[in-house]
């Protein structure tokens, strides 16, 4: 019968078990300092970020205000000059130098009779799948109803839809797209300042004006990732 004992390091040996345990609850204790520590840390970091990040972002938003502003000018002028006031989404300027675009996204959003537009359509459709010809054109027209991950209906199908109507002139499948097309309503949700520089080979870089797009200041890594990690 083998029988294992646990060795003990030498240096240890020369301590009492009450100094070991001191030793063990002093050790304890500093983890718990380091700990407070970096939660102290990340209390005095996180304001100071903000502040700066808020400052940014009032930058920013008057940036995006000034430039709205200066093409207000612009497009009253041009109203007045053209004699139309153009209502379109967007506006894009060019000269020599550069690009700018200026306007609003628009979200799909639709009244809670859609879905018995919806109903209509894939009950008439269903009953045209006799044939291969047939299952085909229904996968199609299934695929123009498919819902986004937010449960919507993307409003561009409608017209694909209502193109189809002439094709089948079925009073319940056009009654059904009447009826989609009727539930629509698009919700307007923010408006966008897009910029770009034109290059001497006439090649367009978009001005970043995001978080997400602008890069770091220059010399600057963010090289934590990069670090061998010491767990």
């Amino acid at each position: 019968m083998n029988t294992q004992t646990t060795k003990i390091a030498p240096d240890l040996l020369k301590f009492t078990p009450a100094e070991l345990r001191a030793a063990l609850a002093k050790k304890e204790a500093e983890k718990e300092e380091d700990r407070l520590a970096y939660k102290e840390l990340v209390e005095q970091t996180v304001p100071k970020a903000i502040s700066e990040l808020s400052l940014a972002s009032e930058i920013l938003s008057k940036a995006k205000t000034q430039a709205f502003q200066y093409f207000e000018d612009v497009l009253k002028l041009k109203s007045d000059v053209y004699g139309i006031k153009e209502k379109q989404m967007t506006h894009t300027f060019s000269c020599e130098h550069g690009e700018i675009t200026i306007g609003y996204r628009v979200n799909d959003g639709w009244d809670d009779t859609v879905n018995a537009g919806i109903n209509k359509v894939e009950k008439f459709i269903a009953s045209l799948a006799r044939d291969k010809a047939t299952a085909a054109l229904v996968s199609m027209v299934f695929n123009l109803l498919k819902k986004d991950s937010k449960g919507n209906l993307k409003g561009s199908r409608v017209l694909e839809l209502q193109k189809l109507t002439k094709d089948f002139n079925d009073e319940e499948f056009t009654d059904g797209v009447d009826i989609i097309s009727k539930a629509y309503k698009p919700k307007k949700s923010v408006w966008f300042c897009e910029a770009s520089i034109t290059n001497d080979d006439s090649t367009k870089t978009p001005v970043p004006l995001s978080l997400s797009a602008v890069d770091f200041a220059a010399g600057y890594k963010f090289n934590f990732y990069n670090e061998p990690s010491g767990l």
